[in-house]
């Protein structure tokens, strides 16, 4: 789970265009979507997940529908992200 977390955090820097971060500055329990200033999380905005869920689609033929009421918890993290990956993959989470 840790590597699938790592190319996860790969993915959103990529997709982001956030050059001054690396994947090992992603903590991968921190709420992607929490204000920086606030004290954690990467302080991404609604644009950012509608950017990251493309990316996921296309990398990892995963299915986001925009009506499930889970989404929010789903992109909460890159943990979760990697477990939603896992479980659509069919692998153990």
């Amino acid at each position: 789970m840790q590597d699938l977390e790592q190319e996860i955090s790969r993915l959103i820097i990529e997709t982001l265009n956030m050059e001054d971060v690396s994947p090992a500055d992603i903590n991968p329990a921190e709420p992607l979507f929490d204000s920086a200033e606030a004290g954690g999380g990467l302080g991404l905005d609604s644009i950012d997940a509608l950017e990251i869920g493309i990316a996921l689609q296309k990398k990892f033929g995963v299915k986001i529908k925009s009506q499930d009421k889970d989404l929010a918890n789903t992109f909460f993290s890159v943990r979760t992200l990697a477990a939603y990956v896992a479980r659509q993959n069919g692998a153990a989470a």
